[in-house]
């Protein structure tokens, strides 16, 4: 029960509820009253009492999620509880007069009630009547702010802080997360996909936005040349933290098995080997850091739980880079790709991925336009008995599409 929710040391969400009822006075105390009591409701019964239904503004057919209470006759004050999804900036970069002007907005046309932010990345507006969704919306575009998406559409887009304050950044995720979410606007407001289509932007490896498994099209940064070691930096670690520390947290966890210590505390990384995992860069700040020939990895298909169960995105563009307005343009024309792609084969509530395993990776390959790559397979064949005139024809061709991309020749791969 709620009361039980207070108890404890930890933080209650029932506590923040109260608190802002109290602060809010007498306008909106009876719906969070209301909300409340609905909510002890539904923990008594074991059943939730929300249904959906069409809620609006004018020129936009997604962004705001119907709530409405089946139980409105014992909750009469929070029979109507919406949410405005709303865009957050890139790499959620605000500042604080931006988030005062939000909060006196909602305070007067909603509950007063936000989430920053939610795995869809929206700023979550929760709490308003059917009555003031328009006056709410407006309210919050003056302020420059646009509704994200909700239903069968181009949903919110993410990306980390990325290059403007993380050190392992490999490419601009701001001006590309902004360059997709501006083409491709339409498809956010107007819901007209089989089902929901999500971009996530991460700079590293290290993925701050659960990109590879939560967004049908992940861009990840990374980088194709060697790790970048400062042999001094690598001593004074070792120094620093003693020479089993750093075999037990750095060297016996790489899983690839790519680093050796010397006997003289230097480092050594087999490159060739790397997968840029980042955990190695993530302990030894000083010492590790990405290389110079950065660019960024494009996986498509990541999804939580649906028909087919967890996902993780598929590697479809092993490397890419991103640096001129042409690159970022190939970019959003690989995207309009895969979204029409999604628009015209996936089944109703049928995610990306889930098409890709129903018709199969080489038939999605052939209708992107992407060739077949080794670094695009998730489970190698686990016979070792293949054709090998077969595979050394198919291994040479990969070999010099891999040359001809890196400006190289043949003989030099």
């Amino acid at each position: 029960m709620l009361d039980q929710l207070e108890d404890g040391p930890w933080p209650s969400f029932v506590t923040g509820l109260k608190r802002l009822r109290d602060a809010k006075g007498e306008q909106y105390a009876p719906m969070m009253n209301d909300l409340m009591g609905q909510l002890n409701h539904s923990y008594e019964n074991r059943k939730g009492y929300w249904k959906g239904g069409v809620v609006s503004v004018f020129g936009y057919g997604g962004g705001i999620i119907p709530r409405y209470s089946e139980v409105a006759e014992k909750f009469p004050e929070s029979k109507e509880f919406h949410t405005l999804r709303v865009m957050p900036p890139p790499g959620f970069h605000y500042t604080t007069e931006i988030l005062r002007k939000l909060c006196d907005v909602w305070e007067e046309h909603g509950s007063g009630l936000i989430a920053l932010h939610g795995q869809s990345g929206d700023i979550m507006l929760q709490g308003c009547t059917t009555e003031n969704t328009q006056a709410a919306f407006d309210a919050i575009n003056e302020l420059g702010f646009d509704l994200g998406g909700a239903g069968p559409a181009l949903r919110t887009a993410m990306s980390c802080v990325g290059a403007a304050r993380c050190e392992h950044s490999c490419y601009d995720e701001g001006k590309a997360h902004r360059q997709i979410i501006n083409a491709f606007l339409d498809e956010m407001h107007r819901p007209s996909l089989p089902y929901k289509f999500k971009f996530k932007f991460s700079g590293c490896g290290n993925d701050c936005v659960n990109a590879i498994h939560r967004a049908d099209f992940a861009v990840i940064g990374t980088w194709r040349d060697d790790i970048k070691i400062d042999q001094e930096k690598v001593k004074e670690h070792v120094a620093t933290a003693g020479r089993k520390y750093t075999i037990d947290t750095v060297v016996n966890m790489c899983p690839t098995r790519a680093i050796s210590l010397n006997d003289d505390d230097t480092m050594e990384i087999d490159n060739a080997s790397c997968v840029r995992c980042m955990h190695c860069i993530n302990v030894m700040t000083k010492a590790l850091s990405p290389g110079d020939d950065k660019g960024v990895s494009v996986m498509i298909g990541g999804k939580r739980s649906l028909k087919v169960g967890d996902m993780m995105g598929i590697m479809i563009k092993p490397f890419i880079k991103l640096e001129t307005q042409e690159d970022f343009d190939d970019l959003e024309e690989f995207a309009e790709t895969c979204i029409e792609f999604f628009a015209d084969n996936a089944l109703e509530h049928e995610r990306v991925g889930e098409t890709i395993d129903r018709i199969g990776l080489p038939a999605f390959l052939e209708a992107v336009g992407v060739e077949a790559d080794p670094n695009m397979v998730n489970h190698p064949r686990t016979s070792s008995y293949v054709r090998t005139d077969d595979f050394d024809d198919e291994a040479a061709k990969w070999f010099e599409r891999k040359a001809r991309d890196a400006g190289m020749t043949v003989a030099g791969e």
